[in-house]
């Protein structure tokens, strides 16, 4: 099947997975339409692929998940008859929910969508995102004592994104879909401009890095929280329903060489010019801590395990097709530069970059033909004019002016 011949539809297109696919099959030359809440939303969404050379706005089909039936309505109906392949990239990414929201958001939706999909005449593959950390359990149905035990151990998030991927890899086989499931790990920034707009997981211990605050490593030296680069994972994700190996597979995609946590917080404590916290602290000791002390989520201490995960079949996938992993190192510094550069969402992204003139890290605002330099020292707002001790980069002036 050529690329002129295929119609995606991707769901939860507004998302940071989700607009990076949609770039990703306009690239390949595939037509694109995407299920939107509200037109704003999709407003939203083609003013940044207009930005980032997707000049061909996909087609803006109506889809909202917390309506009853989802898929009803004028703006879907028919629409999307000639849909090759659907990507399902909604669900809520959130820590803190209830068990109900959470199932509603990742359990409820994976359900509607299947069956959705079910009806289209022309479909060759659904394509869902799961997690690393889920999709090795059987498929069969879940009972309600195992329901309370998972999502009591496990809390409201992993244990819905566990049970959404038994639910989807059931209901397709019931009702006769293809489907492929990817299970990507901590999905961090383009591997070329380190771009991202997402502030959780482990961007918020980088964060606590660049601010002084991370005072410890929880875990050990094994303890493993894999990566990937949200443009490989996208251009991976484009080539699922090409090939009729991947029908009915999950693939887990991470790099196994991303350094083990102490080492990958050492990476960017040296890229950040900040002293790497030395203390370890084991997770059972961080679990019976009071939260106000660790500042750590419950429901994230579970993502802090030695695991390691099943990746022959996606290098082997990526292998027969030529698509190459980018160094994760780089990539991992690349990311940390645009998190501190946006201050970790807290200031706007635009004009907001660290560039290497002359070989020398430096930071830059404004337009590119007409930048402000500033220090590295930036890590709050500074006081105009103050002088600071830390160390300052290339053409950055002798006091900082708070341009940071």
């Amino acid at each position: 099947m050529s690329a002129g011949d295929r119609h995606a539809l991707v769901l939860g297109a507004t998302g940071f997975v989700g607009r990076h696919l949609v770039l990703a099959l306009g690239h390949a030359g595939v037509r694109v339409s995407t299920a939107n809440r509200s037109h704003e939303s999709y407003r939203r969404l083609a003013r940044w692929l207009a930005e980032h050379g997707h000049d061909e706005a996909p087609a803006d089909l109506r889809v909202d998940f917390a309506k009853p039936s989802p898929f009803e309505g004028p703006l879907i109906e028919g629409a999307a008859d000639d849909v090759t392949e659907v990507y399902n990239c909604a669900g809520a990414y959130r820590f803190g929910m209830s068990a109900d929201e959470a199932r509603r958001a990742n359990v409820d939706s994976v359900r509607a969508v299947v069956a959705f999909a079910a009806r289209l005449p022309r479909l060759r593959r659904l394509v869902h995102v799961s997690g690393y950390r889920v999709g090795r359990q059987d498929s069969r149905p879940w009972s309600e004592e195992r329901r309370r035990e998972t999502y009591r151990a496990l809390g409201a998030y992993e244990a819905s994104k566990m049970e959404a991927d038994a639910v989807f890899r059931a209901e397709a086989e019931r009702l006769g879909v293809p489907w492929s499931v990817v299970n990507p790990a901590s999905v961090i920034g383009d591997s070329v401009t380190g771009e991202s707009g997402q502030y959780l997981g482990l961007a918020s211990t980088l964060r606590d890095l660049w601010q002084g605050g991370l005072a410890a490593v929880p875990g050990n030296a094994r303890t493993f929280v894999p990566v990937v680069a949200v443009d490989h994972l996208a251009r991976f994700m484009t080539l699922l329903p090409v090939d009729e190996t991947a029908q009915s597979a999950s693939y887990w995609l991470l790099d196994d060489d991303t350094p083990a946590l102490p080492g990958l917080i050492a990476l960017v404590a040296e890229h950040y010019g900040v002293r790497a916290p030395r203390v370890r602290v084991p997770v059972a000791l961080v679990k019976r801590l009071p939260r106000r002390l660790t500042k750590a989520d419950p429901e994230t201490l579970t993502f802090l395990s030695a695991d390691r995960y099943p990746t022959g079949s996606a290098r082997a996938f990526a292998a027969r097709h030529g698509l190459t992993m980018p160094d994760t190192a780089t990539t991992i510094r690349r990311w940390a530069d645009d998190l501190a550069a946006s201050r970790f969402g807290d200031a706007p992204a635009d004009g907001r970059r660290f560039t290497g003139p002359g070989g020398v890290r430096t930071f830059e605002l404004g337009e590119p033909a007409r930048p402000r330099w500033c220090c590295l020292a930036c890590r709050s707002t500074p006081t105009p004019g103050r002088r600071s001790s830390r160390r300052w980069a290339g053409l950055a002036p002798p006091t900082c002016l708070g341009w940071g």
